[in-house]
Protein backbone atom coordinates (compact mmCIF):
# COMPACT_ATOMS: atom_id res chain seq x y z
CA UNK A 1 0.00 0.00 0.00
CA UNK A 2 1.18 3.52 -1.26
CA UNK A 3 1.35 6.09 1.35
CA UNK A 4 -1.49 8.27 -0.72
CA UNK A 5 -3.40 4.82 -0.14
CA UNK A 6 -2.75 4.69 3.52
CA UNK A 7 -3.84 8.55 3.91
CA UNK A 8 -7.15 8.20 1.65
CA UNK A 9 -8.42 5.10 3.64
CA UNK A 10 -7.61 7.18 6.95
CA UNK A 11 -9.32 10.44 5.96
CA UNK A 12 -12.25 8.62 4.46
CA UNK A 13 -12.83 6.85 7.48
CA UNK A 14 -13.06 9.30 10.01
CA UNK A 15 -14.66 11.32 8.10
CA UNK A 16 -17.78 8.93 8.06
CA UNK A 17 -17.12 7.71 11.23
CA UNK A 18 -16.60 10.86 13.50
CA UNK A 19 -17.22 13.93 11.23
CA UNK A 20 -18.14 15.84 14.22
CA UNK A 21 -15.04 15.74 15.78
CA UNK A 22 -14.40 19.14 17.67
CA UNK A 23 -12.82 20.23 21.15
CA UNK A 24 -14.16 19.02 24.18
CA UNK A 25 -13.14 22.03 26.11
CA UNK A 26 -15.74 24.18 26.67
CA UNK A 27 -15.61 28.26 25.90
CA UNK A 28 -18.15 30.66 24.44
CA UNK A 29 -14.59 32.77 22.82
CA UNK A 30 -11.60 32.76 22.16
CA UNK A 31 -9.88 34.40 25.31
CA UNK A 32 -11.81 31.36 26.87
CA UNK A 33 -10.13 28.79 24.65
CA UNK A 34 -7.29 30.06 25.19
CA UNK A 35 -7.20 30.44 29.40
CA UNK A 36 -8.45 26.91 28.95
CA UNK A 37 -5.84 25.54 26.39
CA UNK A 38 -3.05 26.95 28.66
CA UNK A 39 -4.68 25.55 31.67
CA UNK A 40 -5.03 21.99 30.06
CA UNK A 41 -1.46 21.32 29.87
CA UNK A 42 -0.62 18.03 31.67
CA UNK A 43 -4.16 17.84 32.80
CA UNK A 44 -7.33 16.46 31.41
CA UNK A 45 -10.30 18.62 29.75
CA UNK A 46 -12.79 17.19 32.51
CA UNK A 47 -11.12 19.05 35.29
CA UNK A 48 -10.27 22.12 33.57
CA UNK A 49 -14.24 22.26 32.40
CA UNK A 50 -14.51 21.81 36.13
CA UNK A 51 -12.44 24.40 37.07
CA UNK A 52 -13.24 27.15 34.60
CA UNK A 53 -16.59 28.19 34.69
CA UNK A 54 -15.61 30.02 38.39
CA UNK A 55 -12.51 31.79 36.57
CA UNK A 56 -14.74 33.19 33.84
CA UNK A 57 -16.81 34.40 35.97
CA UNK A 58 -14.58 35.99 37.77
CA UNK A 59 -13.16 37.15 34.97
CA UNK A 60 -15.21 37.42 32.13
CA UNK A 61 -12.20 39.58 29.86
CA UNK A 62 -8.76 40.12 29.38
CA UNK A 63 -9.08 43.38 30.40
CA UNK A 64 -10.42 42.07 34.26
CA UNK A 65 -7.88 39.27 34.28
CA UNK A 66 -4.93 41.97 33.66
CA UNK A 67 -5.90 43.43 37.01
CA UNK A 68 -5.93 40.16 38.94
CA UNK A 69 -2.79 39.70 41.64
CA UNK A 70 -1.43 36.16 41.95
CA UNK A 71 -3.05 35.75 45.11
CA UNK A 72 -6.37 36.86 44.12
CA UNK A 73 -6.18 34.20 40.83
CA UNK A 74 -4.66 31.40 42.26
CA UNK A 75 -7.34 29.57 44.48
CA UNK A 76 -9.39 29.50 41.22
CA UNK A 77 -6.63 27.13 39.89
CA UNK A 78 -5.03 25.29 42.46
CA UNK A 79 -6.75 22.50 41.82
CA UNK A 80 -4.90 22.48 38.26
CA UNK A 81 -1.46 20.93 37.45
CA UNK A 82 1.39 23.09 37.82
CA UNK A 83 -1.01 25.92 39.56
CA UNK A 84 1.86 28.00 40.18
CA UNK A 85 3.14 28.80 36.97
CA UNK A 86 -0.28 28.67 35.19
CA UNK A 87 -1.32 31.85 37.36
CA UNK A 88 1.28 33.53 36.15
CA UNK A 89 1.28 32.27 32.70
CA UNK A 90 -2.58 33.89 32.36
CA UNK A 91 -1.52 37.34 34.58
CA UNK A 92 0.91 37.94 31.94
CA UNK A 93 -0.78 36.27 28.67
CA UNK A 94 -3.94 39.32 29.78
CA UNK A 95 -1.69 41.93 30.34
CA UNK A 96 -0.38 41.30 26.86
CA UNK A 97 -3.68 41.10 25.33
CA UNK A 98 -4.56 44.39 26.65
CA UNK A 99 -1.28 46.66 25.80
CA UNK A 100 -0.24 44.81 22.26
CA UNK A 101 -3.42 43.24 20.82
CA UNK A 102 -6.34 45.88 22.27
CA UNK A 103 -7.53 42.98 24.48
CA UNK A 104 -8.30 40.57 21.30
CA UNK A 105 -6.46 37.05 20.59
CA UNK A 106 -4.43 37.36 18.06
CA UNK A 107 -4.88 34.78 15.46
CA UNK A 108 -1.69 34.35 13.74
CA UNK A 109 0.63 31.33 15.19
CA UNK A 110 3.52 33.73 15.70
CA UNK A 111 2.00 36.13 17.77
CA UNK A 112 0.31 33.37 19.70
CA UNK A 113 3.45 32.05 20.82
CA UNK A 114 4.65 35.31 21.79
CA UNK A 115 1.87 35.21 24.96
CA UNK A 116 3.19 33.54 28.31
CA UNK A 117 2.53 30.11 28.77
CA UNK A 118 1.80 29.52 24.57
CA UNK A 119 4.32 27.28 22.62
CA UNK A 120 3.48 25.98 18.99
CA UNK A 121 1.38 23.30 19.95
CA UNK A 122 -1.37 25.69 21.47
CA UNK A 123 -0.98 28.66 18.87
CA UNK A 124 -1.64 25.34 16.43
CA UNK A 125 -4.93 24.50 18.56
CA UNK A 126 -6.10 27.77 19.10
CA UNK A 127 -5.96 29.05 15.12
CA UNK A 128 -7.57 25.79 13.79
CA UNK A 129 -10.09 25.36 16.27
CA UNK A 130 -11.16 29.46 16.48
CA UNK A 131 -10.09 30.29 12.32
CA UNK A 132 -9.91 26.44 11.11
CA UNK A 133 -6.37 27.68 9.70
CA UNK A 134 -4.71 24.57 8.10
CA UNK A 135 -2.38 23.75 11.26
CA UNK A 136 -1.44 20.91 13.37
CA UNK A 137 -1.05 20.75 16.78
CA UNK A 138 1.10 17.25 17.62
CA UNK A 139 0.86 16.10 20.95
CA UNK A 140 1.65 13.03 22.27
CA UNK A 141 -1.67 11.41 21.09
CA UNK A 142 -0.94 12.54 17.20
CA UNK A 143 2.63 11.56 17.65
CA UNK A 144 1.46 8.03 18.87
CA UNK A 145 -1.25 7.37 16.38
CA UNK A 146 0.27 8.59 12.89
CA UNK A 147 3.39 6.89 13.88
CA UNK A 148 1.61 3.30 14.57
CA UNK A 149 -0.75 4.08 11.85
CA UNK A 150 2.12 4.64 9.54
CA UNK A 151 1.24 8.36 8.32
CA UNK A 152 4.17 9.72 9.64
CA UNK A 153 7.53 7.90 9.06
CA UNK A 154 10.54 7.83 11.72
CA UNK A 155 9.60 11.94 13.01
CA UNK A 156 11.68 12.48 16.26
CA UNK A 157 9.95 15.55 16.67
CA UNK A 158 6.31 17.08 17.34
CA UNK A 159 7.43 19.62 14.28
CA UNK A 160 8.79 16.57 12.33
CA UNK A 161 5.14 15.23 12.59
CA UNK A 162 3.57 18.05 11.88
CA UNK A 163 5.14 18.90 9.06
CA UNK A 164 4.40 15.61 7.11
CA UNK A 165 1.12 15.18 8.51
CA UNK A 166 0.43 18.52 6.82
CA UNK A 167 2.38 17.92 3.45
CA UNK A 168 -0.52 15.03 3.15
CA UNK A 169 -3.48 16.14 4.39
CA UNK A 170 -5.83 18.33 2.31
CA UNK A 171 -5.67 21.80 3.69
CA UNK A 172 -9.26 21.54 3.78
CA UNK A 173 -9.14 18.72 6.27
CA UNK A 174 -6.36 19.57 8.72
CA UNK A 175 -8.29 21.32 10.92
CA UNK A 176 -10.67 18.48 11.58
CA UNK A 177 -7.52 16.01 11.27
CA UNK A 178 -6.34 17.16 14.74
CA UNK A 179 -9.00 15.57 16.44
CA UNK A 180 -9.94 13.04 14.67
CA UNK A 181 -6.41 11.88 15.60
CA UNK A 182 -5.99 13.15 18.97
CA UNK A 183 -9.29 11.55 19.96
CA UNK A 184 -8.48 8.22 18.47
CA UNK A 185 -5.46 8.07 20.71
CA UNK A 186 -7.35 9.04 23.54
CA UNK A 187 -9.95 6.59 23.27
CA UNK A 188 -9.23 3.59 20.53
CA UNK A 189 -5.11 3.56 20.00
CA UNK A 190 -4.20 4.25 23.36
CA UNK A 191 -0.54 4.21 24.65
CA UNK A 192 0.35 0.76 26.55
CA UNK A 193 -3.07 -1.26 24.96
CA UNK A 194 -4.37 -0.46 21.92
CA UNK A 195 -7.71 -1.58 21.20
CA UNK A 196 -6.90 -2.84 17.73
CA UNK A 197 -10.10 -4.83 18.26
CA UNK A 198 -12.69 -1.72 18.45
CA UNK A 199 -10.55 0.23 15.04
CA UNK A 200 -11.62 0.13 11.82
CA UNK A 201 -8.17 1.64 10.93
CA UNK A 202 -6.62 -2.52 11.06
CA UNK A 203 -6.83 -2.91 7.21
CA UNK A 204 -3.99 0.09 6.78
CA UNK A 205 -2.42 0.16 9.96
CA UNK A 206 1.26 -0.76 10.15
CA UNK A 207 0.95 -1.57 13.74
CA UNK A 208 -1.44 -3.78 13.50
CA UNK A 209 -0.09 -5.73 11.05
CA UNK A 210 3.37 -6.01 13.01
CA UNK A 211 0.82 -7.61 15.86
CA UNK A 212 -0.91 -10.22 13.61
CA UNK A 213 2.86 -11.29 12.10
CA UNK A 214 4.08 -11.84 15.74
CA UNK A 215 0.59 -13.17 17.01
CA UNK A 216 1.62 -16.13 14.10
CA UNK A 217 4.95 -17.04 15.83
CA UNK A 218 3.29 -17.32 19.28
CA UNK A 219 2.83 -20.91 18.87
CA UNK A 220 6.49 -22.44 17.21
CA UNK A 221 6.55 -25.71 16.14
CA UNK A 222 7.77 -28.68 18.27
CA UNK A 223 11.39 -28.14 18.89
CA UNK A 224 11.96 -24.89 17.19
CA UNK A 225 13.72 -22.51 20.11
CA UNK A 226 13.42 -19.84 17.24
CA UNK A 227 9.45 -19.71 17.50
CA UNK A 228 9.97 -19.65 21.00
CA UNK A 229 12.24 -16.84 21.32
CA UNK A 230 10.03 -14.75 18.34
CA UNK A 231 6.71 -15.38 20.86
CA UNK A 232 8.85 -13.44 23.52
CA UNK A 233 9.67 -10.60 21.14
CA UNK A 234 7.73 -7.83 22.06
CA UNK A 235 6.12 -5.08 19.50
CA UNK A 236 8.41 -1.65 18.08
CA UNK A 237 5.89 0.96 19.79
CA UNK A 238 7.05 4.12 17.71
CA UNK A 239 9.54 7.15 19.17
CA UNK A 240 8.65 8.54 22.41
CA UNK A 241 8.69 12.20 22.98
CA UNK A 242 7.92 14.78 25.90
CA UNK A 243 6.37 17.45 25.06
CA UNK A 244 7.02 20.37 26.94
CA UNK A 245 4.15 22.67 25.48
CA UNK A 246 0.49 22.82 26.96
CA UNK A 247 -1.47 20.29 25.88
CA UNK A 248 -5.57 19.83 26.39
CA UNK A 249 -6.67 16.11 27.48
CA UNK A 250 -10.11 14.48 27.34
CA UNK A 251 -12.00 11.98 29.09
CA UNK A 252 -15.24 12.12 27.28
CA UNK A 253 -15.56 9.80 25.41
CA UNK A 254 -19.67 9.93 24.46
CA UNK A 255 -18.76 12.81 21.63
CA UNK A 256 -15.70 10.32 20.31
CA UNK A 257 -18.52 7.78 19.05
CA UNK A 258 -16.76 5.23 16.60
CA UNK A 259 -19.43 3.56 14.43
CA UNK A 260 -17.44 0.28 13.72
CA UNK A 261 -18.94 -1.16 10.00
CA UNK A 262 -17.88 -5.20 9.72
CA UNK A 263 -19.31 -7.62 6.82
CA UNK A 264 -21.65 -10.25 7.51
Amino acid sequence: MTQKERYSYVLKWFSEHAPDAETELIYDNPYQLLVSVILSAQCTDKRVNLTTPAIFEKYPSPEVLSQASFDELFPYIKSISYPNNKTRHLIGMANMLVEEYNGKVPLTVEALMQLPGVGRKTANVITSVIDRQPNMAVDTHVFRVAARIGLTRNAKTPLAAEKQLIKNIPTGLIHKAHHWLILHGRYICIARKPKCEQCGLRPVCKYYQQMQRSAQMVKPESGNPEGIQASRTKLQEPNKIQILNPKPGVRNPKKYNIKIKTKN
